[in-house]
Parts: C-alpha cells; structure tokens; sequence
C-alpha cells in the first residue's frame, strides 16, 4: 500500500492494556494552568523508566472546565490501578497543589472505579481542611499560604491502550522530523490520546531483550540506519538515512486507531520514505493495530 510515494508497510503495532486517568487542571489564567500541566507531565514518558506516561490532551477553555476558568486536561496512563493511586497522589500533590492558584478535577466522573487522591491530600491542610460537596462530588479545600486548593477526593479510573505506535522512515535526519512532526500535530487532534515522549516524538525506540543480563529493553537495531550493515535483522531500506517512533497512549481503542490514521497520513504527506510500526509477534499486548486495516477503515468511514 502506497501514500503518494510512501510505502505503508503491511505490519502492526503492538499495544497493550494500561489503566488511565484524565485530569483538569484550572487556574486563574491559561499560563499557571499550562505551568502546572507541564509539571505534572514531566518524566513520564515511559513505563520502563518512569513509573507512568503522561501528556498533556487538550487546552480547555473556560467554559469547558468544572470551576469556568482556562483549563488543561492530562491523561496518565500505569499498568496497574494500584499504580494509578500511586502516581496520582505524587503528581497532584507536588506538581498541581504547589502550582500557583491552581485547583484540579477528575475528569473521568463516570468511570466505575477510582482511587483516593484530594481525600489523602487534605491531610497536609494540618485539620484546617473542609469538605465540600458539589453536584453529587466530594471536593476538599487544603488551605496553602496562597489562599486554598480545590481538590476532588477521588478520581476515576479506567482500562486504557498503550504502546499503540508508528515508525517513520525519511531520507535524513531533516526530512524525517518534518514528517514526524505533521505526524504528531495531527494525532494530537484527536481526543482521548496522548503522545508520551518529547514533543510526541522518540528517537530511542526499544526492543524487548538485551545481550545484557540486567536490561530487559535496549536499542531498536533493526531500524537503526548506523547498523543497517551489522544487524542481523535490519528493516532500515538504503534510501532511509534516519527513523523516528511516535508512540500512542489513549482511553480506548478506537481513540489511538483514529490517531494511527491520521499520523500515518499526515507523515507520507510531509514526504516520509516509509512508514511502519513496532511489535513483537504479539506476544507483548493483546492490540494488534494494523497499518492497512486503520487506513481502509477510514476510507470506508469518510465516504459513507
């Protein structure tokens, strides 16, 4: 299958079960806001090393947001609900309630399960905390030196897809962060996604096994161009001079499918040699995303 004159590899991307949370964070202008969901999102670009990945989903305007000030949604994404609390109370705690009048929302109310976070916070508030109730919702108001933070007591939490992703292939390093880059713009349009990594693009995509003992991920050599001629199993063709991954973390399936669609599209028509996608025979994650079948249903879709 072609795109112009970009090769779509027939292949899959391999993606797996996580749990996931959506967070609003409002304050009183778009920059505290912003600041805080920055914070928050900081080194979480993967499970491996992180303990979470998170990003920052959409810029809410005021009419958006549960308290009518500028918000900011943030997905985060673990793979246990137990981790989810964890990395919640951590994040929350440090990176929104220290951030200048700042309040934060779960943004995930129907969610059938959910894990305590305002309702563990509040104890910073040394008994000088209040509880607060609004539409059917426990809230808690901490006192801080700045004035209060406004806090849910608990936060929804649901099954999400992880590691769904695409590899880009270009002529040179230039071409091919041209091409990542309209691929990321583009994914990011769609609601319910992220994009884990810096500016939504990874340079160091992984495999699942090292030669040493105590790594369990190391370099992707197959798509290395530098090793093209001493890794066994190279996928780098000899036009391609550099490959970047665009990995896709979403509420759902059907989210992280529409965003594999879209970066596919946007990327061959930035002038991308080839684009394919990771996996690992499906024995990582139970998601198999394959690159035709998303394109072709969005074919079918745009013209009924």
């Amino acid at each position: 299958m072609r795109i112009q004159t970009t090769e779509i590899v027939d292949t899959f991307a391999e993606a797996f079960e996580m749990w996931a949370s959506r967070i609003i964070i409002t304050a009183e202008t778009p920059y505290w806001a912003m600041a805080a969901a920055q914070s928050m999102t900081g080194f979480a670009t993967s499970i491996i090393g992180c303990k979470c990945e998170a990003g920052i989903e959409a810029e809410l305007p005021s009419e958006q947001t549960p308290d009518r000030r500028p918000g900011i949604s943030v997905l985060l994404f673990t793979v246990n609900a137990d981790g989810q609390g964890k990395r919640l109370l951590e994040r929350v705690g440090q990176c929104v309630m220290t951030c200048p009048t700042t309040a934060c929302y779960n943004g995930l109310p129907e969610a059938e399960e959910g894990v305590v976070v305002g309702g563990q916070l509040r104890y910073f508030g040394d008994g000088y905390q209040i509880s607060k109730q609004l539409n059917g919702r426990r809230l808690w108001r901490i006192p801080v030196m700045e004035g209060e933070f406004l806090v849910d007591e608990r936060f929804g939490i649901q099954k999400g897809v992880g590691g769904g992703n695409i590899l880009i292939l270009g002529t040179d390093v230039p071409a091919t962060l041209r091409a990542a880059e309209a691929a990321a713009s583009a994914m990011r349009q769609v609601p319910g996604v992220i994009l884990p990594f810096p500016g939504g693009v990874v340079r160091s995509g992984s495999k699942t096994k090292s030669r040493y003992k105590f790594l369990f991920a190391s370099t992707n050599d197959a798509y290395c161009p530098t090793l093209r001629a001493f890794a066994p199993a190279t996928q780098v063709p000899p036009e391609a001079g550099s490959v970047l991954e665009i990995v896709i973390d979403g509420l759902d399936l059907a989210a992280v499918e529409e965003a594999t669609r879209r970066g596919i599209i946007a990327a061959a028509e930035a002038g991308a040699i080839q684009i394919s996608a990771g996996n690992y025979g499906g024995t990582l994650g139970k998601f198999q995303i394959k690159l035709h079948d998303v394109l072709s249903t969005g074919q079918r879709v745009a013209s009924d």
